[in-house]
């Protein structure tokens, strides 16, 4: 799954990489050029301080190649495994200072998608006797949405939409502005009828009222509860009848998620993936 996620969107991901490059070193790096010469090589492990699910190595990987030529990377893991703390995960030999100008880059990735996929895992593995499946939203850290999104597919999640161009979410500020759901709606399936569009149509709801009025347009994928209780999921799902799927979002924990899957929702979007996750602790040192 993680080699999928690059194949569909290896553009982006070596836009990110250019992008962090230049963030980074610039035009030169002063620490390292002053004190090695360009032919002084050496090896170097990175450690992972602390258990975690592993992700980020194909990015990794993918980041090294911009040095291929001089770089020789060795893994020691598998992306997506469980990872003892102080376990080496990789090494690199060559030259020290390519090596150490994107020695940050890379732990910064590491730590970052390693969190969002222990995160992943542990809040999947909580639901994992129901159907439900856990979603990311786009609560992402701009410019690393790619990055964090992959790591949610590596931690057994799944994606919502990429972006505003995949797929269509009419969410409260839609239905104010415009008057009411019907009003969007029929705006919106004359716009994808005049685009020929073939993307998801995704319907943002706050009670039962707009519950009711979304289930006259068959045509809509899903049905997004929106700050539901258990109770008012429950009450949502018998009114829905599975003429459509549906998704909960809002103020979802490990606290709540198990009773709010077992309500028999076919999704849950999860804000918190991408955005409140702990960082794992990574370290590089010479061997």
């Amino acid at each position: 799954m993680s080699s999928d996620f690059y194949k569909k969107y290896n553009l982006e991901i070596g836009k990110f990489i250019d992008n962090a490059i230049d963030e980074d070193i610039g035009g030169i790096d002063h620490s390292n050029m002053s004190l090695y010469k360009l032919n002084s090589n050496g090896t170097f492990g990175i450690y992972c301080n602390e258990s975690c699910v592993i992700a980020g190595l194909l990015l990794t990987k993918k980041i090294i190649e911009r040095h291929k030529e001089f770089i020789n990377l060795k893994l020691l893991a598998t992306e997506g495994s469980i990872i003892n703390a102080n376990k080496k995960i990789l090494t690199l030999d060559g030259p020290i200072h390519i090596i150490l100008s994107i020695e940050r880059i890379i732990l910064n990735c590491l730590q970052r998608m390693s969190g969002i996929a222990t995160f992943t895992r542990f809040l999947s593995k909580k639901i994992s006797h129901t159907s439900c499946k856990i979603l990311d939203t786009r609560k992402t850290t701009p410019n690393f949405r790619y990055p964090e999104k992959w790591a949610v597919l590596i931690g057994g999640g799944y994606n919502h939409r990429m972006g505003l161009f995949d797929s269509i979410i009419i969410k409260d500020t839609h239905i104010d502005s415009c008057g009411s759901i019907s009003k969007v709606l029929e705006k919106t399936k004359k716009y994808i009828i005049s685009k020929d569009l073939k993307i998801p149509v995704i319907v943002e709801t706050r009670n039962i009222n707009e519950i009711k009025e979304c289930l006259k347009f068959d045509w809509i994928d899903r049905i997004l509860l929106d700050n539901m209780n258990v109770n008012q999921i429950k009450n949502a799902l018998k009114l829905i009848n599975n003429k459509i799927k549906t998704e909960a979002s809002g103020n979802i924990s490990g606290k709540n998620i198990v009773e709010i899957a077992e309500t028999g929702v076919d999704y849950i979007s999860v804000g918190a993936l991408t955005h409140s996750y702990k960082s794992i602790d990574f370290s590089m040192k010479v061997i």
